[in-house]
């Protein structure tokens, strides 16, 4: 089997797993965060958690771009900057401003996570640098590149600010959860996946490719279920929540 059809078959396998992981996260919670139980194994500090677990998307997309076919192209770095302002933030940033250091990750979390992310930088990093049609300048003006670059910025403003607001309301010490308030919480309850699910939308659409579609439908397959689960909690816990908030899409749900 030759990597282009490996490729083929990969994809297929990453979109089924994909829509099962949507359907299992409706019933199953990834012991994260304020949903971290006994019963997953051990645990780590959360931040080095985030490390090890994002860190690998980084490293791999790096490596394939450095080997790959189009590294001196500007779309091609253009899409190396976009993958690296996430994960670099995502990996070394975000972490160490996480104010709890308490052992709320559990390694097997940690350890899913971390294969995912080096299976979905394959798929990203290795179509388009070396198995997909050259990244040719003109893409620069396409529609399609054009928007999803829009959208991707867009997401990625989204996604900093609302973690911004909810890192911001505890102080250092603090582990008790708080009502968020401001920018998109007006309208939802996570305006943080919100970010990440049109910020991926708009990396689908300007590399308009089937490892970026893959990327984008787990992103929601993920997300989705996590943010009414989260907006569920957030009910249950707080008897003020504003009641017209919605889970994910403003005033839709």
């Amino acid at each position: 089997m030759d990597e282009a059809t490996f490729y083929h078959w990969l994809v297929i396998a990453w979109l089924a797993l994909a829509g099962l992981s949507f359907v299992a996260l409706f019933f199953v919670t990834a012991p994260y965060g304020r949903f971290t139980r006994e019963g997953w194994g051990p645990r780590l500090p959360s931040r080095w958690g985030w490390v090890l677990m994002e860190s690998p998307s980084l490293l791999v997309f790096l490596v394939l771009f450095a080997v790959g076919r189009d590294r001196t192209q500007p779309v091609a770095i253009l899409l190396v900057c976009m993958w690296v302002a996430h994960y670099l933030h995502r990996s070394f940033i975000y972490p160490f401003r996480l104010h709890s250091s308490r052992p709320s990750m559990t390694v097997s979390v940690i350890a899913m996570g971390a294969a995912f992310n080096v299976g979905n930088a394959y798929l990203n990093a290795r179509y388009l640098f070396t198995l997909g049609p050259a990244l040719e300048v003109s893409r620069l003006v396409d529609p399609r590149f054009v928007g999803g670059f829009v959208l991707f910025v867009a997401g990625f403003l989204l996604n900093q600010h609302s973690d911004r607001i909810l890192l911001g309301l505890r102080g250092p010490g603090e582990a008790a959860y708080k009502i968020p308030y401001g920018g998109a919480y007006r309208y939802v309850s996570c305006p943080n996946y919100l970010g990440e699910i049109v910020e991926w939308g708009g990396w689908a659409l300007c590399c308009w490719n089937p490892g970026a579609l893959a990327f984008f439908v787990w992103t929601v397959a993920n997300l989705a279920p996590r943010a009414f689960k989260t907006h569920r909690w957030y009910q249950e816990q707080f008897p003020d929540y504003p009641p017209e908030r919605k889970a994910i899409l403003p005033y839709l749900m």
